[in-house]
C-alpha cells in the first residue's frame, strides 16, 4: 500500500518552451465590437478578448498607438478584416 490514503500522486512535470512575450496589442472592430488581440513579434496571434477588459486599459497604459494596420506587415495576420477595420484600428508595441 502506498500511504496515499486513495489520492493519486500528482504526474511528473513537463518541462516545455517557455512562450514568447506578447509584442504587440491590436484593438480592432470586428462584427460591431471592438476586440483586442495580441501578437508575438513574428505577427503570431496568441489571445484574443473583449477590448473593454482593465487589462487592455492597464497593458496600453502611456503607450503611444499606431495606425499602421493596414501596412503590408500585418496582411496575414488581420486578414480577417476589412480595409476600414484595419484602418480604424489602434497598434500598441509593448516594452519587452
Amino acid at each position: 500500500m502506498n500511504q496515499g490514503f486513495g489520492i493519486e500522486p500528482p504526474s511528473a512535470h513537463h518541462h516545455s518552451p517557455l512562450q514568447k512575450p506578447v509584442r504587440y496589442v491590436v484593438i480592432i472592430e470586428s462584427g460591431g465590437s471592438m476586440i483586442a488581440r495580441l501578437f508575438l513579434a513574428s505577427r503570431e496571434l496568441v489571445a484574443e478578448f473583449d477590448a473593454g477588459t482593465e487589462e487592455v486599459v492597464q497593458m496600453t497604459q502611456g503607450l503611444p498607438a499606431t495606425h499602421e494596420a493596414s501596412t503590408v506587415e500585418w496582411d496575414r495576420a488581420l486578414a480577417g478584416h476589412s480595409a476600414a477595420e484595419r484602418a480604424a484600428a489602434e497598434v500598441y508595441t509593448l516594452d519587452v
